[in-house]
């Protein structure tokens, strides 16, 4: 098989299992909840521990792989992300599982920069570029869609504990084969000083910025818990901004960057994708079980629809990529996601059909908005020189990680608001429409999305090729 080959299939078995992770666990919290004593108040921070690591520590996992190296940054991160799995498998107490997830979302914001710039610094002809970014959105789909019903088989048939374990030879595998296909850094290269005030800068903002947003759907947003964090978080992050552009000597985030306008508009067009797209998995899996009455391996199941059509929008969208544009693509994909999360909020409802409810118009929001990260990718790490690929794919992880949260954040709080108005969360009728709310709003910052992408990014985009 061909070295570049390899890479590829090393960048999506890494994107695989750290996005997986996001949505296998979401069925094992009730078993983990009753194995180790959590209560229902500290219950959410095994998914929040793992996000707010995540999250904050992605511009930094970025940069350190131009620093030093994909090859020793992807096997830190690999080494890490496979080390902290195991231990939460074999947690026995909450604080002991809290501190692996918090490890391991280090781990997966030091390896998931590093999977993009390999395949942006290998696939540097744009047509390739473009096919294997589809290649690598595909599997990350896969990875999100079999994640609750891979999560489903394993807490029912062996325990809640396997759901932590399932990734752990794909993490050795992967580490043996970067270990092979990855050649050591070159000592001639040019050392990249790492920001170190920035950096705590940057993580510092974004813990508080997602940290609030994960707040406000309980407390509301006029609470301590979040005004107090949220605030913080934007003023750190204003410092930070300044840091870049007048104190620091090697910035984290060279904010030159953005004067590209591709690059700040694939970012800007992403954040609004992010805000619509990525709570729609937990949306519909809170309505298949509060409003249809599904079990959590049902409602895992009842997911599949919706995530065979995000592999196949995300296969497709590299060749749509090269024979349309960037832009065009971009804003296809998105208009096509935006019907099908309007589809959504209008046909949901109490003792709806399935089919009709959930996976018709399922198929086309999961087909459009999978489909949309690739041409979005291509815009926002083309033009760049290679030394800049890792700080290119660590601020688009980023921008996608903390749309994602605050997405979630905004959308639920909308659909408690509404279902209070209707009558509580006692009544199925007033879930259905507050969940239908929620996939409103998602389909309007769909359609923001496209038009952003029309009138921001570059008429046609064909990247740069670096040897």
């Amino acid at each position: 098989m061909r070295t570049s080959s390899l890479v590829l299939l090393l960048a999506c078995a890494c994107s695989f299992i750290v996005i997986m992770d996001a949505t296998i666990l979401s069925v094992a919290l009730p078993e983990i909840r009753t194995a180790l004593g959590f209560t229902p108040e500290s219950l959410p921070w095994v998914v929040n521990a793992y996000t707010l690591a995540f999250a904050g520590f992605l511009l930094l996992g970025g940069r350190c792989a131009d620093a030093f190296g994909p090859r020793r940054i992807l096997l830190l991160g690999l080494g890490l992300f496979t080390l902290a799995r195991t231990i939460g498998g074999l947690a026995t107490g909450p604080g002991l599982l809290l501190a692996a997830r918090a490890a391991q979302g280090l781990g997966g914001a030091l390896l998931m920069p590093v999977t993009l710039s390999l395949l942006t610094t290998t696939f540097t002809e744009p047509a390739a570029r473009a096919r294997a970014l589809a290649t690598w959105s595909a599997v990350g789909a896969t990875g999100a869609a079999s994640g609750p019903v891979l999560g489903g088989l394993l807490t029912d048939w062996l325990s809640w504990r396997w759901v932590f374990f399932v990734t752990v030879p794909i993490g050795v595998a992967a580490m043996a084969l970067a270990m092979r296909v990855l050649p050591p850094r070159n000592p001639a290269a040019a050392r990249v000083r790492l920001d170190v005030v920035g950096a705590v800068l940057a993580t510092t903002g974004l813990v508080g910025v997602v940290y609030a947003v994960m707040n406000i759907a309980t407390a509301g947003l006029g609470s301590p818990s979040v005004f107090v964090p949220l605030a913080g978080g934007i003023l750190v992050l204003a410092v930070f901004l300044v840091h870049q552009a007048r104190w620091a000597a090697d910035p984290l985030v060279p904010l030159g960057v953005f004067r590209l306008g591709a690059v700040a508009a694939a970012n800007a067009v992403m954040f609004l994708l992010g805000l619509g797209f990525f709570a729609s998995p937990i949306l519909l899996s809170l309505y298949l079980q509060y409003v249809s009455g599904y079990s959590p391996m049902a409602a895992g199941l009842g997911y599949l629809p919706v995530g065979v059509a995000m592999c196949v929008g995300a296969r497709a969208a590299g060749a749509l990529t090269v024979r349309c544009g960037a832009r065009r693509a971009t804003v296809l994909c998105c208009l096509v996601g935006a019907a099908g999360f309007a589809g959504t909020a209008v046909l949901l409802g109490v003792d709806r059909p399935y089919l009709l409810a959930v996976a018709l118009p399922g198929l086309v929001l999961g087909l459009g908005s999978a489909a949309a990260f690739t041409p979005i990718t291509v815009a926002a790490t083309g033009g760049l020189p290679p030394e800049q690929n890792g700080l290119a794919a660590g601020v688009l992880n980023t921008v996608r990680q903390t749309s994602g949260a605050i997405g979630l954040a905004v959308l639920s709080t909308l659909a408690a608001a509404i279902t209070a108005d209707q009558g509580g969360a006692g009544s199925r009728a007033a879930l259905a429409t507050g969940y239908s709310a929620a996939f409103l709003l998602s389909a309007g910052f769909l359609l923001a999305a496209a038009l952003l992408a029309a009138l921001a990014l570059p008429r046609a985009f064909t990247g740069r090729a670096h040897g």
